[in-house]
């Protein structure tokens, strides 16, 4: 197990790619405020609508998954070479988002290659993160002492698991389009019953 400073710094980079990738999402919205026209900004926003749907549905995916990877990593006073693999694709699939949120933006969440790359990117970012607190689990000296033992992959899994149905629903019923994400709702509220219901007492 590496030192606590290197942890420290595992995090902050990990903090670091996700304030970047939350940034670059507006970027695109900014280049478009040089398009308003006399007719104000409400005819901006129009025009605009689809650009203004991906923004805002991405920083939403992209605070619920910096939401858990720092739920998970509060739990942590080190790591591994493993757990640091994993989290560097975690880091990569937040970076590489904008991408295809830029992409939904003009082709629209109906275009099943492009809404498929959007929902493969967060399959990686959910699984990754499911592999992340597999090894946690697995390395006990790797959690926090006041909780260890805790830890269970429930919540994760059955997030991960409806990201892959996400991910086959739009690339079978392109007409779904981004709407299967839905499907994280009751996934959430699954994974957490499941979670707290097997969910071993610390002693």
């Amino acid at each position: 197990m590496e030192a606590q400073r290197g942890f420290d710094r595992l995090v902050n980079l990990s903090d670091a790619v996700v304030a970047i990738a939350a940034t670059l999402l507006i970027l695109p919205l900014v280049d478009t405020a040089a398009d308003i026209r006399s007719d104000g900004v409400g005819a901006l926003v129009a025009d605009h609508g689809s650009q203004l749907f991906a923004f805002a549905l991405s920083f939403a995916v992209i605070c619920r998954f910096w939401l858990i990877h720092h739920a998970l990593f509060n739990r942590l006073v080190g790591y591994t070479v493993p757990l640091v693999s994993a989290n560097f694709v975690w880091m990569a699939s937040i970076a590489f988002l904008p991408f295809p949120t830029e992409l939904v933006s003009f082709s629209g969440a109906g275009h099943p290659l492009t809404s498929a790359l959007y929902v493969g990117t967060m399959c990686v970012a959910s699984a990754s993160t499911t592999v992340i607190q597999w090894i946690a689990i697995r390395n006990p000296a790797l959690q926090d002492p006041e909780v260890r033992g805790t830890l269970t992959l429930h919540g994760s899994l059955a997030g991960t698991l409806a990201m892959v149905v996400a991910l086959v629903i739009v690339l079978v019923i392109p007409a779904v389009g981004l709407w299967a994400l839905l499907l994280l709702f009751p996934a959430g509220v699954i994974g957490d019953r499941l979670a707290r219901r097997v969910r071993p007492t610390n002693t």
